[in-house]
């Protein structure tokens, strides 16, 4: 990372207002960070073959549909994901492919027992496969992770392991607090969608 975090939000999605306060930090950096003149991609990293790595491709398929006709480049579904062994021709397309691109990039994480079911947002950049030490680029001008299950031992047999349904619901806020959150910028080719 080139600078310091400026920004950390840490939001418990079981709380009854998450999708809101989720907006409100997200809001809070694109405001910060953004400048109008850059062309906004979602990249969405996991895989669909492991429970716990799949957060980043549901996100994915749920924004680009919800997306479609808008101006806001989404990578990485269940059909097309973008995981360990195609990240850097993802990162490579955005940078040769999409003038002047500002990155929200999401990903599945470990975490404390505690944190299980919150979702971090912060600027700057993920790193994806951490989590399992994996070696992989970092991108993101905004990362969002939601932490799936526990770290420290095991942790592709973690990722196996992990509940469907509690990926299914960070990927719902997720993407929903996403959604509603760009909706509200008013992009010039953004199509509001139900």
């Amino acid at each position: 990372m080139n600078k310091a975090q400026k920004y950390n939000f840490s939001i418990d999605t079981k709380a009854e207002n998450a999708i809101m306060t989720i907006c409100k930090s997200l809001k809070e950096i694109i405001n910060d960070i953004y400048t109008s003149h850059q062309n906004i991609v979602v990249l969405c990293i996991g895989t669909d073959r492991s429970t716990g790595d799949s957060l980043g491709p549901l996100v994915g398929t749920r924004l680009s549909e919800a997306l479609k006709g808008s101006n806001i480049t989404v990578l990485g579904t269940l059909h097309e994901p973008v995981h360990a062994k195609n990240i850097g021709d993802n990162i490579e397309y955005i940078n040769s492919s999409i003038s002047n691109p500002f990155v929200i990039a999401i990903d599945a994480s470990l975490g404390r027992v505690d944190k299980v079911g919150y979702v971090s947002i912060f600027d700057g950049p993920i790193r994806p496969g951490a989590g399992v030490n994996k070696s992989l680029p970092h991108i993101g001008d905004i990362g969002i992770t939601g932490v799936i299950n526990v770290s420290g031992f095991m942790e592709y047999m973690v990722l196996q392991n992990t509940r469907l349904s509690l990926v299914m619901d960070l990927a719902e806020k997720i993407a929903s607090s996403i959604y509603f959150t760009l909706k509200d910028y008013s992009f010039s080719k953004f199509s509001a969608r139900a």
